[in-house]
């Protein structure tokens, strides 16, 4: 069972957003400016690692709406991109884009599921 390791939802306002969530619910609030006004949330602590002291928790992050992606999706871990790109299309799905390498965390791709959600899937590099 491939579980989810991250979630991403859309914002308007970096400043707003950082305060209401790092004020409602304690989050640690990053905003990452090299990754196209990206905002890394975390939401509990972690490791020298960048890894989850508790566990089955998740961090997140915020992007700018945009023209593509103004709803909430989550990321889920697989342990082989490419296997799990043809089962995708095999049931139904499509990618969007192409695979892409983030430095440090892995590989990543965006899906659409058969209903039109966007999912993202991760092949961790650690």
């Amino acid at each position: 069972m491939d579980p989810v390791v991250h979630f991403e939802m859309p914002y308007t306002n970096q400043k707003r957003l950082s305060k209401f969530y790092s004020n409602v619910f304690g989050w640690d609030m990053r905003y990452l400016p090299k990754m196209g006004s990206y905002v890394l949330a975390i939401t509990s602590p972690v490791d020298k690692n960048q890894m989850h002291k508790k566990k089955g928790a998740i961090n997140g992050g915020f992007y700018e709406k945009g023209p593509y992606g103004n709803t909430p999706h989550l990321v889920i871990s697989v342990g082989n991109l490419e296997k799990h790109i043809e089962i995708v299309k095999k049931e139904g799905g499509k990618t969007v884009g192409k695979a892409m390498d983030i430095p440090g965390v892995g590989k990543f791709i965006m899906l659409r599921d058969t209903e039109g959600n966007r999912v993202g899937m991760l092949q961790s590099s650690r």
